[in-house]
């Protein structure tokens, strides 16, 4: 019996559903960034900025689907590039400075056993 009601809300919840997931669609529109107006409004534009209208072909509804635009996803690419970047320079940094506090410290060993001869 909980297995009939798990499915039942289930089968509930999908009406819900945007009509892009259970239908035929269409992008009417390409992928664009969204407007003041429309990141006010539309919820879609909350998760990357960008919406595409897409229209569904069996009930003619017209609905904004969140997407990501390529200038996005590219300047998105170039910002990770150059945290990586900085991220290799600091640690070269540090593995420069470590070598150097080794070498100083194995000549002074050297240097010791030298004298203690």
């Amino acid at each position: 019996m909980v297995w009939g009601w798990h499915f039942s809300s289930l089968l509930v919840s999908a009406s819900n559903l945007p009509c892009w997931l259970v239908e035929e669609s269409v992008v009417a529109e390409e992928c664009a960034p969204c407007s003041s107006f429309q990141a006010k409004t539309t919820p879609e534009c909350g998760s990357t900025g960008y919406v595409e209208k897409i229209t569904c072909s069996s009930s003619k509804r017209n609905e904004f689907k969140s997407c990501r635009s390529a200038v996005m996803e590219q300047h998105l690419f170039w910002k990770f590039e150059g945290a990586v970047v900085g991220v290799a320079l600091v640690f070269a940094c540090l593995v420069i400075i470590r070598q150097r506090q080794l070498d100083r410290k194995a000549l002074e060993k050297v240097r010791k056993q030298i004298e203690s001869i």
